[in-house]
């Protein structure tokens, strides 16, 4: 179920990409991403993130950077602790593309998320990769 609100920034989210509208070599499979908008008085329904690999950029840029989560991200496609920013890579997408991680499921079958984020030392790292892809 895609999120109903503005997250804040750091949050790591699952976006779709594969919902259509990109084309190769843009990114068109499911993939986390980083929230790095700001949240908003009121939501304007859009988030602008920045995606995540598990497989290292070849070659290696500035606007790359390595980042190492507490634990795997709790879906089976990325249960890896190392990722890597994809820094030029920004795009700002609908709620509709982006979901919490799922865990289990509750008492009467209610789903149940988990929020994950990245520190605030890491999100500051995150921005200064963004900032070399645009120069500023």
């Amino acid at each position: 179920m895609p999120i109903q609100y503005d997250q804040t920034p750091g949050t790591i989210l699952v976006c779709d990409f594969s919902a259509g509208g990109f084309k190769a070599p843009e990114m068109v499979k499911p993939r986390p991403v980083v929230v790095i908008s700001k949240r908003k008085r009121r939501s304007s329904g859009l988030l602008t993130v920045v995606p995540l690999s598990t497989t290292a950029p070849d070659p290696v840029l500035a606007h790359h950077c390595q980042i190492t989560l507490e634990k795997p991200l709790p879906h089976p496609r990325f249960d890896k602790t190392e990722c890597w920013v994809k820094g030029d890579m920004v795009t700002t997408v609908s709620f509709q593309r982006l979901d919490l991680f799922r865990t289990d499921r509750g008492p009467g079958g209610a789903r149940k998320y988990v929020t994950v984020r990245v520190s605030d030392a890491q999100l500051a790292q995150i921005m200064a990769c963004i900032r070399e892809v645009f120069g500023l």
